[in-house]
């Protein structure tokens, strides 16, 4: 195990995955479709195009990794 792991550091992997799925949560609120979409274009708007190429990636690696809602927004991303 690396220093940076053991410290509890993530990888950048984990932290796109982390920052779906918080903003997500955060607007869950607003119903499954409306949040979806809202995080949909919280990501377009402030993900840079790298972030969303990974973030798209990574939920077809990792779909268990995202709750529905980032999921949902995620494929709605990719459609684009």
């Amino acid at each position: 195990m690396s220093d940076a792991q053991e410290e509890g550091v993530m990888s950048t992997a984990d932290r796109l995955v982390y920052m779906a799925n918080q903003i997500a949560r955060n607007l869950a609120a607003e119903g499954g479709e409306r949040a979806a979409d809202m995080v949909a274009d919280h990501i377009r708007s402030f993900w840079d195009p790298a972030m969303r190429r990974n973030i798209i990636r990574l939920a077809g690696e990792r779909p268990e990794a995202l709750s529905p809602i980032a999921a949902a927004a995620v494929e709605r991303i990719a459609a684009a």
